[in-house]
């Protein structure tokens, strides 16, 4: 195992490490490294809040037992082939703040791992990843004024369009989205605010109990994301979210919520109904793959007066393909802010509902139907994906 400076003047005196940190809601950092010099990897156990630059290393699997919180100026730095399995329960989780760095660099015949220590692994035995970054949002009105996150309560916001939280690739959550009550939840990938330096690039969230990927504000671009088996919306947005998303890969296992939900703002922090600015993703090559017609689900839910442009989308097996929903999210299609080119449809009834009041239908909404092949998903999932 790598030392890195957090470890180098404790090893030599036990193999658990407890390091104190400043007041807050996290546990002290737990590092027990196993064996002498910690140099075996068994029972290597992470937690607490860091209090300088960690790196977990090829070969080892490590035990998360409590939220794992990586603040400023501190970088959080994860291997090829790491696996960390987590303790049960909604509190434990990893959670990068404003001005911390996550560089974790998976490939795909190695990716990184985050999962469930149970012997019987089921969605929402653990939190997930959370990231909090400085680009704007549109819940709070101000230059560089925050909000905070579901679960930690952690400050996410400003104005850095540029923002840099580091990279992610090829990394795989799994058994995600422990709730910590009705309204607070965990997801598999949850990105506040992160900024467009950030690297987002071969992520799954796999058998979650709530959303696989969602995006609160932020201009962050993310590609090759895999969602399969997400008990509520597989991606989602709000608060103003702006980056653009390019072969998106969804699945559904059971009957649940949409495959995507888009909102112009946060409908579930007070009356923001008209924000500065409203979610405006563009999505590129997307597959979303439903349980069949007559199941009743809605594949792509817009409402919230959320923009998006879609390219290039391929729908399977959904009663309802786009749900439109509130006069705003009209207003963003009739000025051509929101619309669909190169689609196509295989087991839908309905391609378009339209709740908005606007006066457009599904041939001025939908351009180049039959011409959606989706995100392509078997030539890039092949070695880091669960099926």
């Amino acid at each position: 195992m790598k030392k890195n400076k957090f470890l180098l003047g404790l090893l030599t005196f036990a193999a658990l490490t407890i390091i104190s940190c400043a007041a807050d809601d996290t546990a002290d950092v737990i590092i027990n490294l196993g064996g002498s010099g910690g140099t075996d990897p068994s029972g290597t156990v992470i937690g607490g809040t860091l209090t300088a630059d960690l790196t977990l290393s090829t070969g080892t699997e490590y035990n998360l037992t409590s939220a794992l919180i990586v603040p400023e100026n501190i970088t959080l730095t994860i291997e090829p082939g790491v696996v960390v399995k987590a303790t049960t329960g909604s509190d434990v989780y990893v959670a990068v703040q404003k001005g911390g760095i996550i560089m974790a660099e998976g490939t795909s015949s190695n990716p990184i791992v985050f999962t469930s220590n149970s012997a019987t692994p089921n969605p929402g035995d653990w939190g997930g990843l959370i990231i909090l970054g400085r680009a704007p949002i549109n819940s709070v009105v101000g230059g560089d004024a925050t909000s905070t996150s579901e679960i930690g309560g952690l400050p996410y916001g400003g104005s850095i369009v540029n923002d840099n939280s580091g990279i992610i690739r090829y990394l795989r959550i799994e058994y995600s989205g422990g709730a910590a009550d009705a309204a607070s939840e965990n997801n598999g990938f949850s990105f506040y605010a992160v900024g467009n330096g950030t690297t987002i690039d071969f992520i799954q969230a796999f058998e979650g109990a709530d959303d696989g990927v969602e995006f609160f504000g932020g201009t962050v671009n993310a590609s090759h994301i895999s969602v399969i088996g997400a008990q509520d919306d597989s991606v989602d947005w709000t608060e103003g979210f702006s980056g653009t998303l390019t072969d998106v890969y969804i699945e559904h296992r059971q009957s649940h919520d949409k495959g995507i939900e888009g909102d112009g703002f946060n409908t579930d922090i007070g009356n923001n109904s008209n924000p500065v600015f409203w979610s405006a993703p563009t999505i590129n090559n997307l597959t979303i793959n439903g349980l069949g017609s007559s199941n009743g689900n809605e594949a792509i839910r817009l409402r919230a007066g959320t923009r998006a442009i879609f390219n290039n989308v391929f729908i399977e097996g959904f009663e309802e393909g786009f749900d439109l929903d509130d006069e705003e999210t009209g207003t963003g299609v009739l000025a051509n802010e929101t619309g669909v080119t190169n689609i196509s449809f295989d087991d839908v009834t309905l391609t378009l509902k339209n709740d908005t009041n606007g006066a457009f239908d599904a041939n001025s909404f939908f351009s180049g139907i039959g011409n959606g092949t989706g995100a392509d998903y078997n030539s890039w999932n092949s070695g880091w994906t669960r099926n």
